[in-house]
C-alpha cells in the first residue's frame, strides 16, 4: 500500500501526493459522491461521519461532521471553486473551530497512469503560521487512515 508524502515548498503550502490503485474516474468519484465520501474520509479509528452534504458543483457548499468515540464533534465546511471532472477539483475550507487561521484553498489534481491514481492535493493557508500548526496537529496521521479506508473502497468498488 502507498503512503502519504507530504511537501513543504512554501512557507503557507503543504503538498500531499498519495498513490491510488484505481482509475482516476473511480477516485474522481469517491471525492465527489457523499455516499462514497462518508465510507472512507473518517478520521482515526472510533471516528464517524454522521455529516455529509455535498452540493458538487461550482458554488456549489459541503459540510462534514466527524464524531470521537467520546462524543466530540469537529466539523467543517466549504465552497467548490472548480470542477474539472476528472482530473481537477479546487475548494475554500473552513474548520468550525478554526484551528487553520481562516479559511484554506485546497487543490487536488488526480494523474492516471496504467490504471493507477496520483493524487496530489496542494493546501494554501492563509499563513505560515497556520501551516506549520496543521501539520504538526497530526493531520497527515488522520489523513493516512482515511486514505487507507479510501484503498479498501475502491478495491471493493473495481
Amino acid at each position: 500500500m502507498s503512503k502519504l508524502e507530504i511537501a513543504t515548498p512554501t512557507d503557507t503550502t503543504i503538498v500531499v501526493t498519495r498513490s491510488l490503485n484505481a482509475p482516476r474516474q473511480l477516485v474522481f468519484d469517491c471525492l465527489a459522491k457523499p455516499e462514497l465520501v462518508q465510507r472512507w474520509l473518517l478520521g482515526p479509528p472510533g471516528w464517524t461521519m454522521p455529516v455529509c452534504e455535498i452540493d458538487f458543483r461550482v458554488g456549489g457548499k459541503f459540510r462534514y461532521v466527524w464524531r470521537s468515540a467520546e462524543g466530540a464533534d469537529m466539523g467543517m465546511g466549504g465552497q467548490y471553486l472548480e470542477i474539472d471532472a476528472p482530473d481537477r477539483v479546487v475548494h475554500e475550507e473552513l474548520f468550525d473551530q478554526d484551528w487553520t487561521g481562516g479559511r484554506t484553498k485546497v487543490t487536488t489534481q488526480l494523474t492516471e497512469t496504467d490504471g493507477r491514481t496520483l493524487l496530489t492535493m496542494t493546501i494554501l493557508y492563509a499563513t505560515q503560521a497556520a501551516r506549520d500548526g496543521a501539520k504538526a496537529s497530526g493531520m497527515t496521521e488522520g489523513m493516512e487512515y482515511g486514505y487507507g479506508n479510501l484503498d479498501v473502497l475502491l478495491a471493493e468498488l473495481a
